[in-house]
């Protein structure tokens, strides 16, 4: 048996408009579609009690080992023409992500 690490997208919609939440959570499987069948299994359940969507989208990642600190959780590689600035721009720092700035 692996850990997978595995990305599931939320969707939260409010008065105030729309939230996209992108989760990672950690499985021990004896597959990639092991993995991603309990994490689909478990956000179903979060998105029921929390009151929103799972967009059923998941992404898995086979850790290269038993996790631990500072261990890898998840890894994905894009292929993009972007420069690095408009990229981070694009996916990661839109200006809309509910996050601290640093």
């Amino acid at each position: 048996m692996d850990w997978y690490g595995v990305r599931c997208v939320f969707e939260w919609t409010t008065a105030g408009g729309r939230s996209y939440e992108e989760r990672i959570t950690l499985w021990q499987a004896a597959s990639a579609d092991e993995a991603i069948a309990l994490a689909e299994a478990e956000a179903e359940t979060y998105a029921t009690d929390n009151g929103f969507g799972y967009l059923g989208f998941a992404q898995s990642y086979r850790l290269g080992g038993t996790p631990g600190s500072g261990a890898e959780v998840f890894s994905l590689l894009r292929n993009s023409a972007l420069e690095p600035n408009a990229y981070l721009d694009a996916f990661f720092d839109t200006g809309t992500e509910r996050q601290q700035h640093h």
